[in-house]
């Protein structure tokens, strides 16, 4: 049902996901032209419509409405509340996409604690196991329990204050206390360096260089592949055939500098020349590792 859906959505002029069991509807709106919520409202009464004539049902108490932007603004926005038969639709702080808690800030403090909830919740179950398994198995168990949580779309935290990491890096400190187990007292990086795993800061380095690699080679969607812009010098020089990429200018007061198309330059010219002229994924997985491993433990 999926076709006719999207052919309401677009007649209402509305950029819009579809997955499995969740549409998504989004819409850039200017502070000043707040009206334009008024597209939003009409289309979810259209959507609405049509599950009623196809014997569905738009669940109301699961759709959520997240306005994003500078405080200041948003509250002009969120005082626009989306009625739908009879029953208002208000804004949320936080919405759940795809696994994913966004909150109004994208700061994704909400995301990190429920993770760090999530984690420390295994981990101590883990731990009362732990004597029982093999170091194999124990491993096993940590990475399906935890460092899958630590990966899971961690490249959306690119960018994000030290403080922000320091909580996840702390799980991550913790697995490999209960895996080896490692005393309290004890530093942890050494640790860390022996079961060769990455800090969380350089796992999510890694997973931005990784979808930058996969876009310059034409492995990406096309929506990453446009934010990449090779880098041409007006004249000819050295770094021309260095295969750098233009790092675009950002607002400090902003929050561009977290964004995919200013990180991922940024990250990709600090790269040696042997990891960036890489031809294969296997061997750029291979030597990316190595380079953020050596700067991490170095």
């Amino acid at each position: 049902y999926m076709l006719p859906l999207g052919n309401i959505i677009k007649k209402h002029s509305i950029n819009f996901h579809c997955y499995a069991d969740d549409t998504q509807l989004y819409l850039s709106v200017q502070p000043d032209k707040v009206d334009q919520l008024v597209r939003l409202q009409t289309c979810l009464k259209d959507i609405n419509s049509w599950m009623t004539e196809n014997f569905l049902l738009l669940n109301l108490n699961k759709t959520e409405v997240l306005v994003l932007g500078p405080k200041h603004l948003r509250n002009v926005c969120s005082s626009v509340v989306v009625e739908l038969d009879g029953v208002s639709v208000s804004t949320s702080t936080t919405a759940k996409n795809l696994g994913v808690i966004f909150d109004q800030d994208l700061s994704f403090q909400s995301q990190i604690k429920h993770i760090s909830r999530t984690a420390f919740f295994h981990l101590r179950n883990i731990s009362k196991v732990r004597h029982l398994l093999t170091r194999k198995d124990a491993e096993k168990i940590v990475h399906a329990f935890v460092t899958s949580r630590l990966d899971y779309c961690n490249s959306l935290l690119s960018g994000c204050p030290k403080k922000s990491i320091k909580h996840l890096q702390l799980i991550q400190n913790a697995a490999a206390r209960v895996l080896t187990g490692t005393r309290l007292r004890e530093h942890i990086s050494p640790v860390l360096a022996s079961l060769h795993w990455l800090p969380v800061r350089e796992r999510i380095e890694y997973k931005i260089l990784l979808l930058t690699f996969k876009a310059l080679t034409g492995q990406a969607p096309p929506y990453l592949t446009e934010m990449i812009i090779p880098y041409c010098p007006t004249r000819t020089l050295r770094s021309q055939n260095a295969g750098l990429l233009v790092v675009p200018k950002i607002s400090k007061s902003r929050q561009g500098g977290r964004a995919f198309s200013y990180q991922a330059p940024l990250l990709w010219n600090r790269l040696p020349v042997l990891v960036r002229e890489t031809d294969t994924i296997s061997m750029f997985k291979s030597r990316l590792k190595t380079f953020l491993f050596n700067k991490a433990y170095n």
